[in-house]
């Protein structure tokens, strides 16, 4: 029998005795293609002139418009305002958080008391199972003018007069660095608890048997044993540069901190979905979508070039 006869064969006995498999996989394959591939057709509208009486034909039968919407979308005076916000506030959570992150697996990988150690990790990565709109619900009750977090200040004679802390724009990147960080350091030390589970005991304890103590070991054995998870977390990071958490940044603004909390996905919302721009909205999108792309190929090669790790 020849190879490709063979290999037919082989196929279709795979079918036949993997039938249930096959079948439990179907609803997924079917998820995927509506949600995730069917509505890439939807891209044209941001190539043509749709509106929306046109109905969904009209994304096929409007006519094209010569990137009018994309050079709409750079003649806007909110453009370069959201773009700063949005690398702003992704630049200083990375360079915050995962610094602060790492060092909270290394300390917590360092007790020894399981009992105290569940507890502080239960404790940590809890909130991460909250939404946003009870999160930040709480955030915005606490750092109100008459929330504790004022209250505690004047009394200990810190400040004269109540912070309005998400009234006044200039501390909105700061509350919005501060809130992420609360919320998901103890899901994101997970990770790199798992990444130093699987580092070789008996470097440790040869390490040890040498005198080296804790820090020297965290610095010369641990890190560079979970350096490949942190540099995939990293690329991640970069790649995610132009993606706020959406939910945090709605719940958190209003019109008066506008000017450092609009970042792309809340200037999309408002563009598509309440001023039916959708085509608009859409090349927003895209163009996010491309500049994505283009972080993760680039955060990609650097790593590689550096610590010979990377995705691909």
């Amino acid at each position: 029998m020849s190879p490709q006869k063979q290999k037919g064969f082989r196929l279709g006995y795979d079918f036949r005795t993997q039938f249930e498999l096959i079948l439990m996989l179907l609803p997924a394959v079917l998820f995927i293609f509506l949600f995730d591939f069917t509505p890439l057709f939807g891209l044209l509208m941001a190539f043509k002139s749709f509106e929306p009486i046109m109905g969904v034909k009209g994304i096929f039968t409007s006519e094209w418009n010569d990137f009018q919407h994309f050079i709409r979308v750079f003649q806007s005076f909110q453009f370069w305002p959201m773009v700063r916000n949005t690398l702003g506030i992704n630049l200083l959570s990375g360079l915050i958080g995962i610094p602060v992150t790492i060092m909270f697996a290394l300390l917590l990988n360092e007790i020894k008391h399981h009992k105290f150690k569940s507890l502080v990790q239960t404790v940590t990565y809890l909130p991460h199972f909250l939404s946003w709109v009870i999160f930040g619900g709480l955030f915005i009750t606490l750092l109100n003018s008459t929330g504790i977090v004022n209250v505690l200040l004047m009394e200990l004679h810190l400040i004269d007069e109540p912070i309005q802390f998400l009234a006044d724009p200039k501390y909105f990147w700061g509350v919005a660095i501060g809130t992420g960080l609360l919320k998901d350091i103890g899901w994101g030390a997970i990770l790199y608890l798992a990444a130093m589970a699987g580092v070789d005991q008996s470097l440790y304890e040869a390490a040890a048997i040498d005198g080296a103590g804790r820090i020297k070991r965290m610095l010369y054995i641990t890190i560079p044993g979970i350096l490949p998870t942190l540099m995939v977390l990293i690329i991640f990071a970069v790649s995610g540069m132009l993606n706020n958490n959406f939910t945090q940044i709605f719940v958190l603004q209003n019109t008066l901190n506008l000017p450092t909390s609009q970042v792309i996905d809340t200037y999309v919302y408002q563009t598509g979905l309440l001023q039916f721009q959708f085509a608009s909205a859409t090349a927003i999108g895209l163009l996010k979508t491309v500049f994505a792309l283009l972080l993760l190929v680039g955060a990609n090669a650097l790593s590689r070039k550096l610590t010979k790790t990377g995705l691909f």
